[in-house]
């Protein structure tokens, strides 16, 4: 069969995502946080949008009344010529940079003092230490070599997030090409430092450290948790009284010794930083009516600048490619101004509509919270899903009840036997935890048993729901639970 070239015309539909369209889509899944960065990053980029305070606002009104706006503008046009390089006349004096941290330092307040009192911009840079840092500082104080030190700062580098040396000492002496002698030296010094348990090989050997830290080194607890972990770990206390031979008594109080006790003691020094919540709505309750109020703050007043707006216009004499180039960039912030004015009203609308699906929610509390599914706001709003899942996402919500993510709301439902209304599966959950914390903590209740409580207020609930349920909010089983007295 010959291979030959025709032309074809085919009519298709599909849809384009054009730049400011993406840009929209974006913006709405944004949080407040990261909105606000954006939108810093286009002032940024783009010439024509300006940042307005309030004041600015306020005097722009009075100018506006006035007539001074243009005479505002070619004042600007004046001082942006003054500025301008000719020739060498006008060159802005440039700065030493060397000396910038000695000449330009001194703040308005401390004119009057000696300028060698004032600090150094250097002195007020903090940064949290970490763990190696904390032992490494440690290390410089230790009366060892300067080979031995090597030892040590290789040591320090391969300890975990958690503390924990993953390098046996063979891998060590191969690795640095030390003496075995020096690098379990080396090693033990480090161990006595601070925090107790640092550079252990595992849990064991950590809790043993420690313990051996509080003179406990030859105790009941410590044969324990060399020889007989695994039987504290099953809660097999009346083994551990029959492997050791001593009293109930002994045995629980060494329990409760190594219960007290930290696994991982360097999670302290963790380099996580704290993430703060934002809400980027906040829902007061006022009279009988609930008012929804946009969280602005940290969020930039935008405009477009009127000094470019001038340059457009007509006898303005600036060259084609500056008027296309400023137009484009226009047409760019005009954009991005609407899609953050459309991106609040959306979330506006969709904290509207959840009010009214959750109201009796907002009224009396978490055991209250509906059932609800994405698309019951959609066509509330009448807004596509998809939308609606990027407003939800990453979003919080003030409340008189609490703060809420926005997706804390959308739940699936748990009918009731009877016909009546149906719970949402957070109420269910918020139920198990009330039921486990009200238990006795000597006789736990298995998940079966918590099953046959909601079977008793008709409400369908199998014994691996309560257990998928518990396992979502972190609570171990009822064994693990079980506190038991020797």
């Amino acid at each position: 069969m010959a291979l030959d070239l025709r032309l074809q015309l085919k009519l298709s539909q599909q849809l384009v995502m054009t730049p400011q369209l993406q840009q929209a889509i974006k913006l709405l899944q944004l949080n407040s946080l990261e909105l606000a960065a954006t939108v810093q990053q286009e002032i940024e980029q783009n010439p024509v949008l300006e940042e307005v305070g309030l004041s600015q606002e306020q005097e722009e009104e009075g100018n506006d009344e006035r007539g001074e706006r243009n005479e505002a503008a070619e004042s600007l046009a004046d001082r942006v010529s003054e500025v301008r390089v000719d020739g060498g006349e006008n060159i802005l004096k440039e700065i030493d940079w060397q000396d910038y941290a000695n000449e330009y330092e001194s703040l308005p307040s401390f004119r009057n003092r000696d300028d060698n009192d004032l600090p150094s911009r250097l002195d007020i840079l903090v940064k949290k230490p970490d763990l190696q840092a904390h032992l490494l500082w440690q290390l410089r104080l230790s009366s060892l070599t300067s080979e031995e030190e090597d030892v040590g700062q290789y040591i320090i580098g391969n300890l975990s997030k958690n503390g924990f040396l993953e390098e046996s000492i063979e891998e060590i002496v191969e690795k640095i090409g030390c003496s075995q002698a020096m690098a379990e030296k080396t090693l033990q010094v480090i161990q006595e430092m601070d925090p107790a348990g640092v550079a252990a090989r595992s849990v064991r050997e950590s809790l043993l450290l420690q313990l051996q830290r509080l003179d406990q080194g030859e105790s009941l607890a410590a044969v324990i948790v060399r020889d007989h972990l695994h039987l504290m770990e099953n809660r097999n206390y009346p083994g551990i009284v029959k492997v050791t031979g001593h009293p109930k008594f002994e045995v629980q109080a060494a329990i409760d010794l190594i219960l007290s006790l930290d696994p991982f003691p360097c999670r302290q020094y963790s380099a996580d930083e704290p993430h703060y919540i934002i809400p980027d709505v906040y829902v007061y309750k006022v009279d009988d009516e609930y008012v929804i109020q946009m969280n602005d703050d940290g969020l930039p007043r935008l405009r477009v600048s009127n000094f470019y707006r001038d340059v457009l216009k007509e006898g303005s004499g600036a060259a084609g490619e500056t008027k296309n180039y400023i137009q484009e960039k226009m047409k760019s912030a005009a954009w991005l101004i609407k899609s953050i004015q459309q991106r609040q009203r959306t979330i506006y609308r969709v904290v509207e509509s959840i009010i009214k699906f959750q109201r009796v929610f907002f009224e009396n509390g978490v055991e209250y919270l509906r059932p609800l599914v994405l698309r019951d706001v959609a066509e509330d709003i009448e807004m596509h899903e998809s939308t609606i899942s990027r407003v939800t996402n990453n979003k919080y919500m003030h409340t008189p009840q609490g703060m809420f993510e926005l997706k804390y709301f959308f739940n699936s439902a748990i009918e009731r036997r009877d016909g009546g209304d149906s719970m949402s599966s957070v109420s269910i959950r918020n139920r198990i935890k009330g039921i486990i914390q009200k238990e006795d903590p000597l006789k736990p209740l298995s998940d079966q048993h918590i099953a046959d409580i909601f079977k008793k207020d008709k409400i369908q609930l199998a014994r691996r729901t309560v257990a998928k349920y518990r396992e979502q909010m972190g609570i171990p089983t009822s064994k693990l639970r079980k506190k038991t007295r020797l």
